[in-house]
């Protein structure tokens, strides 16, 4: 059981750092991450290219989590432990994705990956996010403020549909606080009024 865990954590990682602002930047002779906020995320992938260019970003983003969730929650099935499986390789994903070993270790903040996550463990919960997420955005235009709210819904919503689960509680734990470490800066502008409001629909800038 052991080595189906670390294959499962080896797997998801190594699946995170593909990543898909990174990529599609990459096609385009070009890398998102010396732009704007130097994140290697849709948001400020988004706002340097546009909208229009961004469904490769969701695809790979979403891609990766997908598969990383689907290969450890199988390689722990035979255990009757497939929830628990899919959690652990979410988290790697996760961690693959914000802190990518293969890119510098300057990767995403993981709140794409993170919706297809909620959605391979529980759908009702990615509904959840998504609906948080909307509409903290359409009232407030600040989509890190929607992020981290979707964040905490991730948790909260996880933790209550697999509540007595506790490797999924805390693996869910684990990456919906890691999503929010990850917009501490985001955070600071909030609270201070500096930060940057996005238009996710714009065309962005020529490349």
């Amino acid at each position: 059981m052991w080595l189906s865990i670390l294959v499962g954590i080896l797997t998801g990682y190594l699946l995170g750092n593909l990543n898909g602002a990174v990529c599609m930047s990459a096609l385009l002779h070009d890398d998102v991450r010396s732009h704007g906020s130097g994140n290697a995320g849709l948001t400020n992938f988004v706002r340097n290219y546009g909208a229009g260019k961004a469904l490769g970003v969701v695809l790979i983003d979403a891609g990766k989590a997908v598969l990383a969730c689907l290969t450890a929650g199988l390689l722990l099935k035979p255990y009757g432990c497939y929830a628990v499986g899919a959690a652990i390789g979410g988290l790697a994903v996760m961690l693959g994705h914000t802190f990518p070993a293969l890119l510098g270790f300057r990767g995403g903040k993981g709140i794409l990956s993170g919706l297809f996550i909620a959605l391979m463990l529980d759908w009702r919960v990615a509904l959840l996010i998504l609906a948080v997420f909307a509409v903290i955005y359409v009232i407030s235009g600040y989509v890190s403020l929607g992020s981290v709210c979707a964040a905490a819904a991730f948790g909260i919503g996880l933790a209550v549909s697999y509540w007595g689960n506790w490797p999924v509680v805390a693996c869910s734990a684990a990456m919906a606080a890691l999503a929010v470490f990850m917009h501490r800066s985001n955070i600071a502008r909030l609270i201070s009024g500096t930060e940057r409001k996005t238009n996710l629909f714009q065309k962005g800038k020529s490349k």
